[in-house]
């Protein structure tokens, strides 16, 4: 398996290098103000969901919570979907999915 090359900038270590995040979701990251690594991992990740829900993208999914969860916590999100996202209907009881699947 081919190791994935991170390169280190003045602004830190890129969330590219963290598992899950692609480049949408780092773009989507940084209209919240989180543009590297070390700044992510220093957030909560439910609340980090939960402010793309609600200042950059209302329709993420559960697929997304999980994508962002496990980026924090080292899993693939497809191993911790169904985890995630019951643990933030506790964290935000108000929520609701939709009809929409990802």
């Amino acid at each position: 398996m081919k190791k994935k090359l991170i390169k280190r900038t003045s602004a830190g270590t890129p969330l590219q290098a963290l598992p899950n995040i692609g480049k949408v979701t780092a773009l989507k990251l940084a209209k919240i103000g989180i543009t590297s690594a070390e700044e992510f991992m220093s957030r909560n990740p439910y609340e980090v969901f939960n402010e793309l829900r609600h200042k950059v993208d209302p329709t993420l999914c559960r697929c997304a919570l999980a994508s962002i969860v496990g980026a924090r916590m080292n899993v693939p999100w497809h191993k911790i979907t169904k985890v995630a996202a019951v643990e933030f209907e506790k964290l935000y009881p108000d929520h609701s999915w939709g009809k929409k699947k990802c």
